[in-house]
């Protein structure tokens, strides 16, 4: 069934607000009767039958509730280098229907494109309405975060997981070694920029007791590699079978 996220709580009815209800009757070209969806980011589905459609909203009665069984069993935070151009936005794109947990948008010393304070924040509320339009159309059974854009430095200093992960060009181990010898539950993932990470950086991580791994003998484009890194990721644990 389609998806739908909302951000409020409701009880045995939900009134949808004039957007989502044009998405469900015009988009959609739903009807009354039909089922759908709808999750409030708890990890929890509840099944509704569409009851009533009007011009400017949508009433839903929910008929069950049930835990989402979209979610994989590991969250991985991914710590993208800021890329020029549009390729942030097909990064989360990818990386939320593939499973990513959080993504965090990271300035490092080789990262070309520059946006001030304002441009950030206007690129956030952008990035987040991706992740939301990704995990509604891939089922997931939350909205994962696209967090504030913030420095290198910072990023690995608040940086919280069970395993750190920093994919590097000038190599590194075995992501197939590295998962099966760790019992990680939380990863956390860097991944460089055009032109990758300066040495000092990954020093950084290292330092932060993070792993440097490889993603094979070829180099990956910066928008190719968190999508390669999170699906062999995903697989490893168990989580595209």
């Amino acid at each position: 069934m389609q998806k739908l996220f909302i951000d409020y709580e409701f009880d045995d009815k939900i009134v949808l607000n004039e957007e989502q209800s044009r998405h469900i009757s015009k988009s959609l070209r739903m009807k009354t009767g039909d089922m759908i969806t709808v999750c409030n980011g708890n990890g929890t589905d509840y099944g509704c039958m569409i009851e009533d459609i009007t011009k400017s909203s949508v009433t839903l009665s929910v008929c069950y509730r049930q835990a989402s069984d979209s979610e994989p069993n590991i969250k991985v935070s991914l710590y993208q280098g800021v890329p020029k151009g549009d390729k942030m936005e097909d990064i989360i794109q990818k990386c939320v229907e593939l499973g990513v947990h959080s993504i965090t948008p990271v300035l490092t010393k080789r990262s070309i494109s520059r946006p001030d304070e304002k441009q950030a924040a206007k690129k956030k509320i952008r990035y987040n309405k991706i992740a939301l339009e990704a995990a509604q159309q891939s089922g997931r059974g939350i909205v994962p975060e696209i967090k504030a854009m913030t420095g290198f430095k910072q990023a690995v200093e608040t940086c919280c997981a069970d395993l750190i992960i920093l994919f590097y060009e000038g190599g590194g181990k075995s992501l197939k070694n590295i998962i099966e010898t760790e019992n990680a539950e939380t990863i956390a993932v860097f991944i460089g920029p055009e032109g990758g990470f300066e040495k000092e950086e990954v020093e950084t991580v290292l330092k932060k007791g993070g792993i440097n791994a490889t993603l094979g003998k070829r180099i990956l484009r910066t928008q190719t590699a968190p999508v390669a890194a999170l699906s062999s990721i995903m697989l490893l644990t168990g989580n595209l079978e």
